[in-house]
């Protein structure tokens, strides 16, 4: 059985998980998370979570990318989990840094698909309520996570418009290294 210990490996500048026996070096990189800002008219989808973090917020549906997808199809796959929406997606809204958890998020602006004059959408297994809000209904002291607000003020600003550059982290956290409820500003209004 190999036995793994912290060490640099050479020609690395910092500590990894290294093989004793062997030198295979077990990588741990930052995972990436793909989730949309899926709108209808002026409204947006948010699913309220079903499972933990954050159990009861609401919250994009987003999550990690699977191996053998797309970030595109990522997307809308977690779409069709959490909302049991099919979406449209218009291009990457963002993509945010948060450095203290390891992750990269690419967020698309999307569309509910019109296969109705009524969207179609419900709870997936892993949330609790999906609903519709316009801007001034969002639960912004409700939001899961800090990158949640972000990107609805991305998409608030970017709504009806051509998606340019991809919107990054605020200048405030441009690491992504403020925990939630720990000093991160509200920029809803």
């Amino acid at each position: 059985m190999p036995a793994f210990m912290r060490s640099i490996p050479e020609g690395d500048d910092r500590e990894r998980q290294v093989c004793n026996t062997c030198g295979y070096i077990a990588y741990d990189n930052p995972k990436i998370i793909v989730g949309s800002v899926i709108q209808w008219g002026d409204r947006v989808l948010l699913c309220r979570r079903a499972i933990e973090p954050r159990r009861g917020y609401w919250t994009l549906p987003a999550g990690f990318l699977e191996h053998g997808e797309t970030a595109g199809e990522g997307a809308m796959r977690e779409a069709s989990e959490e909302a049991c929406a099919s979406i449209s997606l218009d291009g990457i809204l963002a993509i945010f840094s948060i450095s203290r958890i390891g992750q990269v998020q690419i967020i698309f602006r999307a569309r509910l698909e019109e296969r109705s004059a009524v969207p179609s959408f419900r709870p997936g297994p892993e949330s609790l309520d999906v609903r519709l809000f316009g801007w001034d209904e969002i639960p912004w002291p409700d939001l899961a996570f800090p990158s949640v607000r972000w990107a609805l003020q991305a998409w608030r600003e970017s709504a009806n418009r051509p998606l340019g550059q991809p919107w990054g982290n605020p200048a405030e956290d441009p690491r992504g290294s403020v925990p939630p409820d720990h000093g991160v500003q509200d920029r809803s209004s």
